[in-house]
């Protein structure tokens, strides 16, 4: 499992690595704040399915959020907004991949 870094674009541009897909990657509940980030995940000629994890509950029933994992496309990007609501309180949204060959992330705030 392997915690990815929030990058905060700048007016003179960041310098941004991509981040290999470990197959179970984390965003913290302080990298969300009150906005959430935007997932952005890049492919290289393998199409992946990704889910993230969704510690919500659905208005008036309280019933769980459902996760369903998305498939890429085979090379390109695909972005993603994660909410502060998906966040377990004090815990971590879990990004899991398959398979993870040439995917990589970048998170930005949202």
């Amino acid at each position: 499992m392997a915690a990815l870094t929030l990058w905060n674009p700048t007016t003179t541009g960041t310098a941004v690595t991509p981040a290999a897909a470990s197959g179970s990657d984390t965003i913290s509940q302080a990298q969300l704040g009150t906005a959430g980030v935007n997932l952005v995940a890049q492919t290289t000629g393998t199409i992946c399915t990704i889910t993230i994890s969704d510690a919500s509950l659905t208005p008036g029933a309280s019933n769980p959020a459902t996760v369903t994992g998305v498939a890429t496309v085979a090379t390109g990007v695909k972005a993603f907004y994660i909410s502060p609501a998906q966040c377990a309180p004090g815990g971590n949204v879990t990004i899991t991949a398959t398979p993870i060959t040439g995917l990589t992330y970048q998170v930005y705030p949202a």
